[in-house]
């Protein structure tokens, strides 16, 4: 187990500064053993976006306040019409002196975090997915053809990269992670790799995926090829880790509420409710209704936690209906 690592999240103007908020106020009071940097990754005005996405002055000196370095970098090839990219273009940036955890945003820290059994030499991910891609067609390519195409490309052993537990064509058993968290040893060797695979798929795709719409799942489809091409993969952290004992990746407040277990929800409320962190919380919308206006505990009664619909669209689609969507 290793526990001098950084963790690195990206934060800009809008939403992600407010959950960036959360995220470390979560981190310093959850996790007190946790002696590395906070990094909240800041993109930079240019040609890659339509404003300034700066984090506002109010949302900065909070984060500043709570532990965390403001890291700007340059959007040179996603920004703002691909934001998923900016969590690969960010980690050129990050300091090398230490392994990296990367999170997304909308993720609450709930239990000591370097109590996580990382083995940054077999780096790994998020495996709360569904099967959202790629997409089977009929009579078209299947997963074994479509992944089999990438990892060819790539020039990278498939049969390894699967989890044989799972029977062929069981989307299962090909290497989709969702990418709310990964790691590695070198941030910067990371982030290279992760960026000309990325470049690669999206300019020169394989024959397998022509029919395939790779937006917004481009992070995610050269996620796993590049876990792989590290020595990472399926197995290589124990599950009930992150996205369980120690982390929530709740997405967006809605959904929080709607399946969280009850522990979740607490450290949300817990964490949001110091009058300096409630004083830039309440300037979002969602934050404001759904924690401290209380519409999350209206949300809560509408599902049943023990028997929630198996697809996460469906509990979209109920929320919308009810009024409560906000994101």
């Amino acid at each position: 187990m290793t526990q001098d690592f950084n963790i690195v999240i990206v934060g800009h103007a809008g939403r992600l500064q407010y959950e960036a908020v959360v995220f470390a106020a979560s981190l310093k009071e959850k996790s007190p053993a946790f002696k590395g940097k906070l990094f909240v990754a800041e993109p930079q005005p240019g040609a890659k976006w339509s404003f300034d996405p700066r984090i506002k002055s109010d949302a900065r000196e909070l984060l500043e306040s709570l532990g965390a370095e403001i890291l700007p970098f340059e959007s040179r090839v996603f920004g703002e019409a691909y934001p998923n990219g900016n969590k690969i273009e960010c980690l050129s940036q990050v300091p090398n002196d230490k392994p990296f955890v990367f999170f997304d945003s909308d993720t609450l820290i709930l239990d000591e975090i370097t109590d996580v059994p990382f083995d940054f030499d077999r780096p790994a991910a998020s495996m709360r997915r569904e099967n959202t891609w790629p997409n089977i067609e009929l009579y078209g390519p299947g997963y074994e053809e479509i992944w089999g195409s990438l990892y060819e490309k790539f020039d990278l052993d498939f049969e390894s990269a699967q989890d044989i537990s799972y029977p062929r064509e069981f989307w299962r058993r090909y290497p989709y992670f969702n990418a709310g968290f990964f790691y590695g040893r070198d941030a910067h060797a990371f982030g290279a790799r992760y960026l000309e695979v990325a470049k690669a798929i999206m300019d020169d795709r394989p024959k397998a995926l022509v029919c395939q719409e790779i937006w917004p799942w481009l992070d995610q489809i050269a996620l796993p090829l590049v876990l792989h091409s590290f020595g990472g993969g399926f197995g290589a952290l124990s599950e009930g880790w992150l996205d369980g004992k120690t982390t929530c990746h709740y997405r967006v407040l809605p959904l929080m509420y709607a399946r969280e277990e009850d522990r979740v929800i607490q450290t949300m409320e817990a964490v949001t409710a110091p009058n300096k962190v409630k004083k830039v919380l309440k300037n979002y919308d969602p934050f404001k209704r759904m924690i401290y206006q209380n519409r999350g505990e209206k949300v809560r009664a509408l599902f049943d936690r023990n028997d929630l619909p198996q697809k996460e669209q469906a509990i979209r689609n109920k929320l919308k209906r009810e009024g409560f969507w906000m994101r």
